[in-house]
C-alpha cells in the first residue's frame, strides 16, 4: 500500500509536530545546504547521514530526497557539465550508503517552477499560487535560447552518466515533470511536458532506476485521463505529488484537493491497482486564515487539511 509523506525541511521547526501529530512518520528532506562543517557538500555523506539522524530523532524516516545540486551547465550542455554530474553521482553513492531510495530530480533549465501570482484568491478567501503566460516577464531568464533538442540530448548525455552509479546504490531517479507542462516559456525549451515526452525518457535509457514522479498537477494538464496515464506507466512511478489545479497549461491556478479538475478518488484507486508501494505527498496547498503566506503552497495549516483528505481517499480505497 502506498504511504503518506510530507517535504520537511531538514531545521526542525513548529510542522515537524504538526506533521506526526497528522499521523506522518515519512519525510521528503531536502539537502543540507545550512548545516555544513568546513569542506563539506550538501551532497557528501557525513552532512546527509547528520540530517539523517535529525530526522529520525524527530521520529521521521527520511524516503526521499527532493533537492537537487546546481545542474544547469548539465541541462544547457555547458563546460563545466561533468563537475556538475560528478556531484549528482556523489550524492547517488551517499543515498545508497544511508538506504535512502528516491531522489526527485527534475530538467527545467535557467528557472524551476513558474507562478506569476502567489496569492490569487480561493475557497473562503484563501489564496493559492497561479500562472499566466501572458505574464511571465521578458526577463525570467539572462541566458539565450535553448531547443528542446538540445534539452534531449543532454538529458540523454547526463542519464548515461549517472544511471550506471544509481544502479550501483539501488537508489531511484525520479524525473518530476516541468511546472508548469509548457515549451517555450521566454524562449527556454521544456522537455517533461508530456505524456510521450515521459516514455521518451523512459526509453532513452533503459533502467530499473529511471523512473517518474508522478505530479498529479503537472500531469493532469498533460492529459484528460490521469487515471489512465497513473496505468500506464505503473511501476514505472516511484514518487507521487498529490495536488490538483484548474485551468490550461498557459494558464491555471492551484485548487484544494477537492475542488479541482481531476478525479482523486480515482487516481487513488488507480495507484491501488498497479500496486504502487512508494511515497506519496500532498503539494501545493491553499495559504488559509492564520497562516503565513511567506512561502506560498507550502502553509502549515493547509498541509494538514491536504494529509486529512488523502488518508481518507486511501482508506476509502484499500477497504475496498
Amino acid at each position: 500500500m502506498l504511504e503518506i509523506a510530507e517535504f520537511i525541511n531538514p531545521t526542525p521547526s513548529p510542522l515537524w509536530k504538526l506533521a506526526k501529530q497528522a499521523g506522518v512518520d515519512l519525510a521528503v528532506g531536502a539537502l543540507p545546504f545550512d548545516s555544513l562543517e568546513p569542506g563539506e557538500a550538501p551532497w557528501d555523506y557525513a552532512p546527509l547521514l547528520r540530517m539523517q539522524q535529525r530526522y529520525e530523532a524527530g521520529g521521521f524516516k527520511l524516503v526521499v530526497i527532493e533537492s537537487r545540486p546546481p545542474l544547469n551547465k548539465a541541462k544547457r550542455g555547458l563546460a563545466g557539465r561533468d563537475e556538475e554530474i560528478a556531484t549528482v553521482c556523489t550524492l547517488l553513492e551517499s543515498m545508497g550508503r544511508l538506504g535512502i531510495p528516491v531522489w526527485c530530480y527534475e530538467w527545467m533549465t535557467d528557472f524551476n517552477w513558474v507562478r506569476t501570482n502567489m496569492s490569487t484568491p480561493s475557497r473562503g478567501g484563501s489564496v493559492v499560487t497561479s500562472f499566466d503566460l501572458n505574464d511571465v516577464p521578458n526577463d525570467i531568464t539572462s541566458q539565450p535560447p535553448i531547443s528542446e533538442d538540445e534539452l534531449w540530448v543532454n538529458l540523454e548525455y547526463f542519464l548515461k552518466k549517472v544511471l550506471p552509479v544509481a544502479e550501483k546504490a539501488n537508489v531511484k531517479l525520479s524525473m518530476h515533470p516541468d511546472d508548469p507542462p509548457l515549451s517555450p516559456i521566454r524562449g527556454v525549451g521544456r522537455i517533461m511536458r508530456s505524456i510521450d515526452n515521459y516514455q521518451r525518457l523512459l526509453d532513452i535509457v533503459p533502467s530499473p532506476m529511471n523512473t517518474i514522479t508522478l505530479c498529479q498537477g503537472n500531469f493532469t494538464l498533460m492529459t484528460d485521463d490521469l487515471p489512465a496515464a497513473i496505468r500506464k506507466f505503473g511501476k514505472k512511478i516511484s514518487f507521487v505529488h498529490f495536488r490538483d489545479v484548474k485551468g490550461t497549461p498557459s494558464k491555471f491556478e492551484e485548487t484544494w484537493h477537492d475542488a479541482g479538475k481531476t478525479d482523486m478518488l480515482a487516481c487513488m484507486r488507480a495507484y491501488r491497482d498497479i500496486g504502487f508501494d512508494g511515497v506519496l505527498r500532498p503539494d501545493h496547498v491553499p495559504t488559509v486564515e492564520g497562516d503565513s503566506n511567506e512561502q506560498a503552497g507550502y502553509s502549515s495549516f493547509g498541509r494538514l487539511y491536504a494529509i486529512g483528505y488523502i488518508r481518507g481517499l486511501r482508506e476509502a480505497v484499500y477497504a475496498d
